[in-house]
Formats: C-alpha cells, structure tokens, sequence
C-alpha cells in the first residue's frame, strides 16, 4: 500500500474575489445608465411640468407644425406641473395656464432615463441629479446641463410632439 499526502484544495485568492465584486458592481452600474424601461407604463403624471409651445389662443409656439402623434390633451397636464411619458423620452409641462413646455428625460450627466418626477422636479436615480421641468434648468448636481428642450404644438386641447 502507498500512502499518497493529501493536500487541502485551496480557494480563490483574495485578489480574484475583490476583481470578481468590482466587475460585477461596475456591470450594475452600466446598465443602470444605458438601459430604458420599456417594460413600464408609457406616461407618469406628477405635480410639475415643462416645455417648449403654448396653445394657439395666445403665447408662444415652439413648435413648428404638428409632426407627431398626439401624446396628450391640456386637460391632463396639471398647471405648475407636468407629465412624464416613457416611450416618447420626454416630459411635457405647463408653467403657467396655456403655456406648454416639453424636455428630454435623458439625463444629462450619464444619459440615465428619470422617470421620478414629484412637484416641478425631475430626479434621476443613477446619480441624483435635478431638474426643473418648468424650464429643464439643473437644479441639483452632479449634472451642470440642463434638459434639452423638446418641441410640441398645441392644436385645440391637443399637444403633439413636433
């Protein structure tokens, strides 16, 4: 009979383990700021808005001509306030009576979709960056951009992105 000397089977390194959690949280954080949420409802109403056009009874229009499909009625964008709508990318607000704005939802510090919006602030959930949807300026850092503006026509109590 030989006798073999049994030697303990060793685990992974201390160096390969930190390697392995890092890829994974930097995987996490990747896709937290590339991806969209298609899964999710096509709109989100709030308490606040933003824009780029006023109706055609007075104001003015930032948009030239009604190239989209409707995405809402005036009715459902509360004044002071706004609507997020998810598939389009975009938030549609109304400043002041009439008066119809509409930014990107596209933040611009790492391009993370917000789709938090509570009063007239718009958050993103990647790095906690805020905007005001009454007029897209950043409100909060890290961003220092400020939302980019969107065209929309208002057509009757219609509201089209352009």
């Amino acid at each position: 009979m030989t006798s073999e000397s049994v030697q303990p089977v060793s685990g992974p390194n201390r160096r390969a383990v930190v390697a392995a959690v890092g890829a994974a949280g930097l995987t996490v954080a990747l896709t937290a700021c590339g991806s969209g949420d298609k899964a999710s409802d096509s709109s989100t109403e709030q308490g606040a808005g933003g824009g780029g056009a006023t109706n055609s009874e007075g104001g003015s229009s930032a948009g030239a001509g009604a190239g989209g499909a409707a995405l809402a009625k005036t009715a459902d964008i509360p004044e002071g306030s706004g609507k997020i709508f998810k598939d389009e990318k975009v938030v549609v607000s109304q400043p002041a009576a009439g008066d119809f704005k509409a930014f990107s939802t596209i933040c611009t510090h790492q391009n993370c979709p917000m789709v938090d919006l509570k009063d007239d602030i718009i958050s993103c959930t990647c790095h906690g960056s805020q905007f005001s949807v009454l007029d897209g300026s950043v409100k909060k850092g890290p961003a220092v951009k400020p939302l980019e503006a969107k065209q929309v026509t208002v057509n009757g109590d219609s509201i089209t992105l352009a």
